[in-house]
Formats: C-alpha cells, structure tokens, sequence
C-alpha cells in the first residue's frame, strides 16, 4: 500500500479506509509515515486519518499547544467528522488530551502513546547545538530502544529541519509550551475510555509518566510494550496494532 498524501481545504492528510473512523496526531519530530503501519493493518476495516500538523510553518503567534488544538479542530471541522478514536503520540497525545476535554462529545475513545501532558524530557526545547550533527544524531537515537530504528534518512531530515532557524524557533516554542502545560488537575475530568500505550525503555515520558497518566484518568487502561522507547507504533508496529486492535473490539 502506498500512502497518498492529500491536499485539500488547505491541508495535507492522509485518508484511507471506510468505516468507524480513527484520526492520528503525529508528535513534534513526527511526519505521516510514523503511522504507515497502523494504517496498513487497520484500513481495511476503519477510516483511518492523519492530518499533517503544520509545526514548521504554523505562524509565530500560534506556535503553541493551544495553536496546534485550534488547527486540529479546524480541520476536524473541514472533515465533518463526529465520534471518533483520537490517536495521539507524544506531543500528539497532548494535542489530542486538550482537544478531548474542550470537545468531550465528539470522542468516542482516546488512544495515548508516549504524551506529553504531565512530564517530558524533551529534545525540543533547546537547540544549542543544532548546526552538530553528531549530537542530533544522538538525540534523535535516544528516542528508540534499538538506535538502528532511528535511519540516517530520518536523522538527516531532522538534521536538516534544525537547520532552519524559523523552523527551529518554532519547535522551541512548541516544546517549550508543551513542558509548561501540565495538566494534571484536569485529566480525571476525561471520562472516556482511553488505552495508554506505553514503551517500558521511554526515556522522553518515562514509565512513571504513563503509571501517573493511568492513575490520574479514571477510565483508562495501561498496557507496556518492552524494549521499546518513545515511538511504539514504529518501533513494535505489530504489537502496537495488537494492542489498538483488542481495545477498539473491546470498547465497541
């Protein structure tokens, strides 16, 4: 299956599939690939979408957590979609926890991987040593159990975004409200039922962090996935999809 990246109403996604409808946010370093194999293995049974966050082009103002919910509930609203599963991986999740508590209605389940929202060492907030790529290169490996995972194509896209310095400003900014935003006096008002996905090797939001999530969200379910780092569906797609596949079938 090749992935078709769409352009319209001014927005780039992806959609494939028919049926109850799954949208997936990407985190900050993140891209529609991440979630090529949640795709495949749920597309022909789902309407899987997967809006491209505009992290490196978002205006200034709106380079933000706040900023990028608005963007997420604007192109929810091109869409016209209504009760559906929110997917979010680590800045994603965080985008998607806000967006829940603000649009309680329109979700009917919530999916976290990895979220910021409580705690995150983050590689984001600050780029001293940007323009060295020895030491991106490292920050982006530390992201995944097994640093083969992290391919040279990839580190060298980051590489290459850092090196913009509007975009890095950017992804500062965004990193830097994420670490802010703590939201744990809010999350016991999320009353949907929500898996939390977590790698038990994350060094980003450690296992703690998704213990603390669990405990905090009063109809959530937690579920580890070993030797595995901040990015599960790319690092153990297979289980992932295991683990999404016996949530969704039991919470229909």
């Amino acid at each position: 299956m090749n992935l078709t990246v769409r352009q319209q109403g001014g927005f780039n996604y992806i959609e494939e599939g028919q049926g109850e409808i799954l949208v997936l946010l990407h985190g900050l370093f993140g891209a529609l690939s991440n979630w090529e194999h949640v795709v495949r293995h749920f597309s022909s049974r789902y309407r899987v979408i997967i809006p491209l966050i505009p992290i490196y082009e978002v205006p200034l103002k709106q380079a933000n957590v706040a900023g990028l919910v608005e963007f997420i509930k604007e192109f929810i609203q091109y869409k016209a979609l209504d009760r559906y599963t929110l997917v979010g991986n680590s800045l994603g999740g965080h985008i998607a926890l806000i967006y829940t508590l603000e649009n309680p209605n329109q979700i009917s389940r919530l999916v976290l991987t990895a979220s910021s929202g409580l705690y995150e060492n983050a590689m984001g907030g600050s780029f001293i040593k940007r323009s060295n790529y020895d030491y991106i290169a490292e920050r982006v490996r530390y992201t995944f159990y097994d640093p083969a995972v992290a391919t040279k194509e990839y580190i060298d896209e980051v590489f290459d975004v850092v090196q913009d310095r509007d975009k890095a400003i950017r992804i500062a900014a965004i990193a830097k409200s994420a670490q802010r935003q703590n939201l744990a006096d809010r999350l016991p008002e999320i009353e949907v039922s929500t898996l939390l996905i977590w790698g038990l090797n994350d060094t980003i939001t450690p296992p703690l962090v998704a213990h603390e999530f669990n405990s905090l969200m009063p109809n959530s379910c937690l579920r580890f996935i070993d030797k595995c780092c901040h990015a599960p569906m790319m690092e153990h797609p297979a289980k992932f999809n295991d683990l999404l596949d016996e949530f969704l079938i039991a919470t229909t």
